[in-house]
């Protein structure tokens, strides 16, 4: 079964959270310093929203599944609806390890079909897609997992 998923970029993550935690009448299941995420089940939508883009966009869309037999079943549709899709094995981003697909719409909104391996310490880097608009995924991540953040650098899986 599959999870719609919206990723929101906001100016103020404590005020958007106090706004989401009030609109979804629930806590967040996931709160950082930089991102919060709600996995609801009515409507089942994973919601996440972070402050890693300049100002607030949409970031990404996409739908969350429960397997990777689900996710390769998914991969035909994705390529089918945009040819330069890309795939990406045990990703770290947004504080979890993930195999995942992207593609871009002809608006330039980035989706993402994802299966979660499991949560991470570091948010992790965000994805450079090709002929992406401001609305989808940053192309130059402000802090990628490898930075700042060596001394987590193994959690993520850095080369370093």
């Amino acid at each position: 079964m599959k999870r719609f998923h919206v990723h929101v970029s906001v100016a103020d993550l404590s005020a958007s959270i106090r706004f989401y935690r009030t609109l979804f009448g629930a806590e967040p299941v996931v709160t950082r310093d930089d991102y919060a995420k709600w996995m609801l089940e009515d409507p089942k939508v994973n919601f996440a929203i972070s402050t890693r883009r300049r100002g607030p966009a949409i970031n990404h869309l996409g739908f969350q599944v429960q397997s990777d037999d689900e996710l390769r079943a998914m991969r035909a549709q994705l390529e089918a609806a945009d040819a330069q899709m890309l795939e990406e094995r045990d990703k770290p981003c947004c504080y979890a390890r993930s195999n995942k697909y992207w593609v871009t719409d002809p608006a330039g909104i980035a989706w993402e079909t994802f299966h979660t391996l499991g949560s991470i310490p570091v948010y992790g880097e965000d994805t450079a897609l090709v002929e992406h608009s401001p609305l989808s995924v940053p192309t130059t991540p402000p802090e990628a997992c490898c930075g700042p953040m060596k001394a987590q650098s193994a959690a993520c899986g850095c080369a370093r």
